[in-house]
């Protein structure tokens, strides 16, 4: 259970199963905006040291100053992990962060983003707007529908990579961590192709992520790896992404030293990309070996 509360200055996620908290102490504007959707409850505030906080039902979501951490981690470790990625379909990802990092490889050559809920990336424009450029991109189509559907529903075979850029498994996004979506997922794949999904904290959510591997080897997928990286304004300041493969006996792994750097990144390269996939033990323990 998770609940949000702003009191004496400072807005404060609690995560009262972990009896854990994370907080940030308000700037000047305070809550800029908050609205309910059909889909969730949206709030908008301004911070002194993270500056613009995105947070979606209770759940702290993207800020201004650490949002590169996640969006590079869910994307260039994955794409440079397959041997041509061209075509690639994120499942959420409304701030279009993730979006922007997935199309500044030259050789994707169509991305779609599919996220349920439109006023995420309204207000994405709005107070993200270094995120949302990417729109103008003539490689990225935005729909607003049913991820779930929408992988259903593909052509079988038509993807490279698909990215879950969702929120906690809960609610809107409780379906897209279960086998059946994951069968959906391998159909639309193409031999070779990845699917990539934040799986939450490697610390606190452990047994979460070995279910979803689980799940993902049940529905077909050939072998799966844990990447961990930094995200301090998420539960433990811990973050994964699972990756999984279809076919391939093994990771293919292109870190081609001037393609990395004209990435343009802060925290990805190619020497982070080989550290974030070496589990601590205690990890691997859990996990074994795929």
């Amino acid at each position: 259970m998770q609940k949000n509360e702003v009191m004496a200055g400072w807005f404060t996620e609690q995560m009262a199963d972990q009896g854990t908290a994370f907080s940030l102490r308000l700037g000047k504007g305070r809550h800029l905006h908050g609205e309910k959707t059909p889909y969730q409850t949206i709030d908008i505030y301004d911070t002194e040291t993270f500056g613009i906080l995105m947070v979606i039902d209770g759940c702290t979501m993207v800020s201004t100053r650490e949002n590169f951490l996640y969006h590079e981690m869910m994307t260039h470790p994955a794409l440079n992990s397959h041997a041509a990625p061209r075509d690639v379909a994120i499942i959420g990802g409304g701030d279009c962060g993730t979006l922007t990092q997935v199309l500044k490889h030259p050789e994707v050559r169509h991305a779609t983003q599919i996220d349920i809920d439109e006023r995420v990336t309204r207000l994405a424009e709005q107070y993200f707007p270094e995120l949302t450029e990417v729109e103008r991109d003539p490689r990225a189509t935005l729909l607003f529908d049913d991820g779930i559907k929408w992988v259903k529903d593909a052509a079988q075979e038509s993807l490279d990579l698909i990215i879950i850029d969702s929120t906690d498994p809960v609610g809107p996004a409780e379906g897209l961590f279960g086998r059946k979506f994951y069968k959906d997922c391998i159909r639309a794949l193409r031999p070779g192709g990845l699917l990539v999904q934040q799986s939450e904290s490697p610390l606190l959510h452990l047994d979460l992520i070995a279910e979803m591997a689980g799940y993902m080897h049940e529905a077909g997928f050939a072998a799966t790896r844990l990447l961990h990286f930094p995200q301090p304004i998420y539960p433990s300041g811990w973050w994964s992404s699972l990756h999984a493969r279809k076919g391939g006996t093994q990771w293919v792994e292109r870190l081609d030293a001037a393609a990395v750097k004209a990435l343009g990144t802060r925290y990805y390269s190619a020497e982070m990309h080989r550290a974030a996939f070496v589990m601590p033990p205690f990890v691997a323990a859990r996990l074994g070996t795929r």
